[in-house]
């Protein structure tokens, strides 16, 4: 039996950071845990016997704070861009304001500038630089290098090396240390912003949540914290509020805008009865809700909860740059000192192998390898979320690059998965009217599916009451109307009544069974006078959907218990070829193994129960977030809404994702294989090495961001 524990890390400043962190705790038996630099998260999933408080030591020993996100600040709260103070502006705008006159030095020659540079550098490399030099000093206690310890040998030594060579009578050039350590705070401050920029999609579905609630306590309205708040207490939403907790109406009437939960633009109406969900907007009228799920329990908790999960994974590609950015920093160190050597020995001087050296040290950033991943799910994940998309995890990614098939169930997913009045057809002796309200007044009485359907298509009726009513089980039911006896239900049911179809009616039977839909038959009077045909009709935008899939590469199949009739039927109207009728519910699974083993790469949609293993055995499973809660736990992709334009939707961003991922990877990866030979031969100055390092980072983070315009 494990547990699972989200913790908050702080004092992170590379990839290198993450990765050790991880190490540390997973070396704990009975733990498996991942750490994410761009979140500052550990997710962590550990035995019973092993204490919270053991891991929150661990990450400390290893000379980083950390706490259980409960316990930590509420996500909520945190604020985004300048509203947020970063703790490196400060120094940031010292090191800006000693570093000018230092470089101006450079082309405007004063009396004593080497030593006046040398007193305006002393703070710059010193208290501006302070946060890389403690990190540093840090990791070195615990044996081991991170990317702050490049940043603060080469600061360091730059400065250092200029003290001795003016003492000495040499050049100096510390204006390098300065100017480096500007070019290091600038690109900090503005990777902070980025990161949190990255992040503001989940912080937004976290902000929807309100604070205070109006519960009515007898008939007075009593505003408490949404924490006092419990299921099945009543609350007011009034006009322009947002809706506390998930509820169902107990009275009033409004339009509800659902965009930030589930992606949706237009505002449903809803009234008594109606379910709504905490975080939505309330238009116009005023409501009364009882509360069905509060806390963790509400569906935006729930949506929070799944992206957070999908963040704190790792793609494959990820899990290489972590394994070559634990070994990187070690190697670079080797590589400085190298390169020191060998300018020495090739008869360089002095001063040409120090700038070479720290060149190479502070080119070499991991930093951009540690954001690749975890900035693109950051932005992709929580565009998604804002869309009605909901991704797992990282490996999703992969999954749906591959498919090529997409098999979807009919029953809630490619249709309603409710019966509704379709049409009705009247005898010569009766008026289309007149078969409505006697038909409705019948089944207003039964709880029956189709029965309902019957009586909800007449609802802009007048439905006379009905007496004597007796439902007649697998056939239909009878009642009293206006004095008569209203029979209801099978063909046969009449023809045992003595009450016959006449030509037209018999014909509008046969149409409605070819089609797949269901023949109700009414009669009264001795004779059958009307047909009222029932059946599940296709969502709004599944044709649409198909056509889109289409257009991704990606051939439909249709999955169905129906019988190949009503299933063709559906496929056509939505515009599917391939259909695989007649299936038991057991049997959903196997087909989609069969599927699998003819060479297809297969996604599976669905929605119900039923739908459970075929979605976990599917190579991309897909649910529909208003069906099962079993079918959305055996997915990997949970969709918030019924509308079928958000699979081709999800599947184009889950693969914009990856296609990120990738450039990122291509690019950190390949500035480090072209920048530190550049460095080490001499032909990069230390400061533009400096430029180019944070340059790589924000260019990384950057591109991320452009999926926050995924449309």
């Amino acid at each position: 039996m494990t547990e699972q524990l989200e913790l908050a890390i702080s004092g992170m400043t590379c990839a290198s950071c993450a990765n050790r962190i991880e190490r540390k705790l997973n070396k704990l038996d009975g733990v498996s845990a991942s750490v994410n630099y761009a979140t500052e998260k550990a997710w962590v999933e550990y035995a019973a016997g092993v204490a919270p408080d053991d891991l929150v030591a661990t990450v400390q020993a290893a000379g980083y704070a950390a706490a259980p996100i409960a316990a930590a600040p509420d996500p909520s709260e945190d604020t985004t861009g300048s509203d947020r103070r970063d703790p490196l502006i400060a120094r940031l705008i010292v090191a800006a304001v000693l570093t000018v006159p230092v470089v101006l030095t450079m082309f405007v020659h004063v009396s004593g500038e080497d030593w006046l540079t040398l007193l305006l550098a002393a703070p710059v490399v010193s208290w501006c630089a302070w946060p890389f030099h403690r990190a540093a000093l840090l990791n070195l206690r615990h044996g081991t290098t991170t990317m702050d310890t490049l940043v603060s040998l080469g600061v360091a030594v730059s400065y250092l090396w200029s003290v001795g060579a003016l003492v000495a009578g040499g050049h100096s050039y510390v204006e390098v240390a300065a100017t480096l350590t500007t070019f290091l705070l600038a690109g900090r401050v503005l990777e902070h912003r980025a990161k949190r920029s990255a992040g503001e999609a989940l912080r937004a579905l976290m902000n929807l949540g309100a604070k205070q609630v109006h519960v009515l306590r007898g008939d007075a309205e009593v505003t408490v914290p949404i924490e006092q708040l419990r299921v099945d207490d009543l609350f007011v939403v009034r006009p322009g509020e947002r809706v506390a907790t998930d509820g169902v109406v107990e009275s009033g009437a409004s339009a509800i805008d659902a965009s930030l939960v589930t992606g949706e633009s237009v505002p449903v109406e809803v009234g008594e009865g109606a379910a709504v969900t905490g975080g939505t907007l309330n238009s116009n009228g005023r409501l009364v809700v009882r509360a069905t799920g509060v806390g963790a329990d509400t569906q935006l908790a729930r949506i929070a909860r799944l992206v957070e999960e999908a963040q704190s994974g790792k793609a494959a590609a990820q899990r290489l740059a972590d394994r070559v950015s634990s070994v990187f920093v070690p190697t670079v160190l080797v590589a400085a000192a190298v390169t020191f050597l060998a300018w020495l020995v090739l008869g360089g001087s002095a001063t040409d192998a120090v700038t070479a050296a720290v060149a190479v040290l502070i080119v070499a950033c991991p930093c951009a390898l540690g954001l690749a991943t975890p900035t693109a799910l950051l932005v992709g994940t929580g565009r998604g979320a804002q869309l009605g998309v909901l991704l797992r995890g990282p490996e999703v990614l992969e999954s749906t690059r591959r498919i090529d098939t997409v098999v979807l169930d009919k029953t809630g997913t490619v249709t309603r998965g409710e019966l509704r009045l379709l049409a009705v057809t009247a005898s010569a002796g009766a008026s289309e009217a007149e078969v409505r309200r006697r038909a409705a007044a019948v089944e207003s009485a039964s709880e029956h599916p189709i029965a309902r359907a019957v009586a909800g298509g007449s609802t802009n009726q007048h439905t006379p009451p009905v007496e004597d009513f007796a439902a007649l089980p697998g056939m239909g039911a009878r009642g009293i109307v206006h004095g008569d006896e209203v029979v209801i239900g099978r063909p046969a049911l009449l023809a045992s009544r003595g009450l016959p179809l006449d030509d037209a009616l018999a014909e509008a039977v046969d149409s409605a069974e070819a089609e797949g839909a269901t023949a109700v038959v009414v009669g009264w009077d001795g004779a059958a006078r009307g047909v009222l045909v029932v059946g599940d009709t296709v969502k709004d935008g599944a044709l649409e959907a198909m056509g889109r899939l289409r257009g991704l590469g990606l051939e439909p199949v249709l999955l169905t218990g129906d019988h190949e009739r009503a299933a063709r039927t559906i496929a056509a109207e939505v515009g599917i070829d391939t259909v695989i009728a007649g299936v038991l519910p057991d049997e959903k699974a196997a087909h989609v193994r069969a599927l699998q083993e003819a060479g297809r790469v297969v996604a599976m949609v669905g929605d119900g129960v039923n739908d459970a293993a075929a979605l976990a055995g599917a190579d991309l499973g897909i649910a529909m977030g208003t069906g099962a809660d079993a079918a959305i736990a055996a997915s990997d992709l949970t969709l918030v809404r019924g509308d079928l334009r958000l699979v081709p939707d999800a599947v184009r961003l889950a693969r914009a994702t990856l296609r990120t991922i990738r450039a990122n990877l291509a690019w950190a990866f390949g500035y480090n294989i072209v920048l530190i030979p550049l460095a080490a031969s001499g032909r990069l100055d230390p400061m533009l090495a400096g430029a180019a390092m944070a340059l790589s980072s924000l260019c990384v983070v950057g591109n991320s961001l452009r999926l926050r315009r995924f449309r």
